[in-house]
């Protein structure tokens, strides 16, 4: 009891402390609006919305006003993407995707008023269960990580890059590893942390400081979307929108037992290292079509599937951000891109950050779900009439805004040489269906895992012993072992063989 008091007193303080200053509503109403404008037109993604806005704010402004920028816009974006997914049929992130089964079914029998109403309703509430779980998860991680030394931080490292490919990897899983491991490759240019050598700089100064973080994630995230964009998509026809907004509150009160235990699942589903809100849509879609009384209705325009799909993509959020502030581990491509404007202000998240952090963090995120809910209900026709704009007309506004944002960080013409390359390099390998986000987390992760590794080694002359003599390196060598077994060929036979011997 004492821990939760003292939890909400610090929480408190921070909301106080954040609400108090009139510079915090610019910037939270601005980011907010400009994360659903960005969730809302196809194409554009929440990680985009917080990569571009990290190359104007990550490092230009106060710490606080930095993190309500980046954290209003990713709780906007994630919502924002249910507008042209109930209205167009399409997709406005790959959050949203889940959505669109019961969504534009909805808006075709004309309930596409109600069906935005309570999706913003299940937005904001399935923010705050990720937010509480947040407050309330970190600090107790926090307390067993602190007991984490080199070998443990080399096998978590290592184990976060090969479960986001595993889970990212849409076809084979080799491909995910693959991306992750040359992400690992990239962290390794530079200089050497433990030695002061350059490595694999090819004699260019630039590479001394190693691949910088936001031309990586502007040339990882941007690139390959504005590209795709401007090459394929094209908008559909818009439904009318018909039928109040503002959701009835007996609707609300018969589907809470939905809402909660798909805020759950998102929060879950998000707290696992590189996986984001698509998955946690998906995952809790599933789970809802098997035991919702109205199971057989999903697909066809059930209220109950749409509020699986959308409370679990926003309480992914609060979920995404627990083992990047406890373990420094990014839980989906979005927070990867936080991590990026954490990395560029000095802050490493992990057990030794500031507790006082964490604290805004969830302070920012309620605020942001509030704010995120009174412009859902009371101006969505306005975001309504953005999704008319041509993407031939904002994609190059966009391509104009990542140039900027990745010049302005270094001041340096390398740093477009560099998003320009690993944007194309990721384009192409968006085509080969070679997931991003594994490389990204490989590049933020693989300096951690080089020094640890390298550090655990020098401690022990180099016995390998040392990842198995400590019983947390045991336990986190063994589910990497794990987890790559599970995915070869012949071991899946032989549990599919078991399974059905079983039966």
């Amino acid at each position: 009891m004492e821990f939760v008091l003292t939890q909400l007193s610090g929480f408190g303080s921070a909301f106080l402390s954040l609400s108090s200053d009139p510079i915090t509503y610019i910037y939270l109403i601005s980011s907010v609006f400009l994360g659903i404008v960005f969730g809302a037109l196809p194409g554009l993604t929440a990680t985009l919305a917080i990569t571009i806005l990290t190359g104007f704010f990550g490092n230009k402004i106060p710490l606080d006003y930095s993190m309500i920028a980046l954290l209003g816009a990713y709780v906007g974006a994630i919502y924002g993407g249910s507008y042209p997914t109930i209205l167009l049929n399409i997709p406005g992130t790959a959050a949203s995707a889940a959505t669109a089964m019961d969504g534009y079914p909805l808006a075709k029998q004309g309930r596409g008023g109600e069906a935005l109403g309570l999706t913003t309703t299940a937005s904001l509430i399935g923010t705050l269960i990720g937010t509480v779980a947040l407050l309330i998860f970190v600090w107790v991680l926090l307390l067993v990580s602190k007991n984490i030394a080199s070998p443990e931080k080399a096998l978590l490292a290592l184990f976060g890059i090969l479960l986001s490919g595993t889970l990212m990897s849409e076809d084979l899983v080799i491909k995910g590893w693959i991306a992750g491991l040359i992400g690992l490759a990239m962290a390794m240019v530079g200089l050497d942390p433990l030695l002061s050598e350059p490595r694999y700089t090819f004699g260019w100064s630039y590479l001394l400081s190693g691949f910088q973080v936001v031309p990586v994630l502007m040339g990882a995230f941007a690139v390959p979307q504005i590209i795709e964009g401007l090459r394929t998509m094209e908008i559909g026809k818009m439904v009318q929108l018909e039928g109040r907004i503002l959701p009835n509150l007996k609707t609300i009160r018969k589907h809470m037992p939905t809402i909660a235990r798909s805020g759950i699942i998102g929060t879950s589903v998000g707290a696992l290292p590189g996986v984001g809100e698509d998955v946690a849509g998906w995952v809790s879609y599933g789970v809802g079509k098997s035991v919702s009384p109205d199971g057989k209705n999903f697909g066809k325009g059930s209220i109950d599937g749409l509020l699986c799909s959308e409370t679990a993509n926003n309480a992914c959020i609060g979920g995404a951000l627990i083992p990047l502030l406890v373990l420094g581990i990014p839980g989906s491509p979005p927070a990867a891109a936080l991590m990026g404007a954490f990395t560029i202000n000095n802050i490493i998240p992990g057990p030794t950050i500031d507790p006082d952090i964490i604290l805004r963090v969830v302070a920012i995120m309620v605020m942001a779900s509030f704010t995120m809910a009174i412009m859902g209900l009371f101006t969505a026709r306005i975001f309504i009439k953005i999704l008319r704009i041509p993407q031939t007309v904002f994609l190059p506004i966009v391509m104009v805004l990542t140039t900027i944002g990745s010049f302005s960080v270094g001041g340096g013409i390398n740093d477009l040489y560099l998003m320009l390359g690993v944007g194309f390099v990721a384009y192409f390998m968006n085509m080969l269906r070679y997931p991003i986000a594994p490389l990204v987390i490989g590049v933020i992760l693989g300096g951690l895992f080089d020094e640890t590794f390298r550090r655990s080694l020098l401690i022990s002359d180099g016995d390998l012993g040392v990842f198995i003599s400590r019983p947390g390196a045991a336990i986190l060598l063994v589910m990497i072992i794990a987890l790559v077994l599970s995915q070869l060929p012949l071991v899946r036979r032989i549990f599919a063989r078991l399974r059905k011997k079983a039966v």
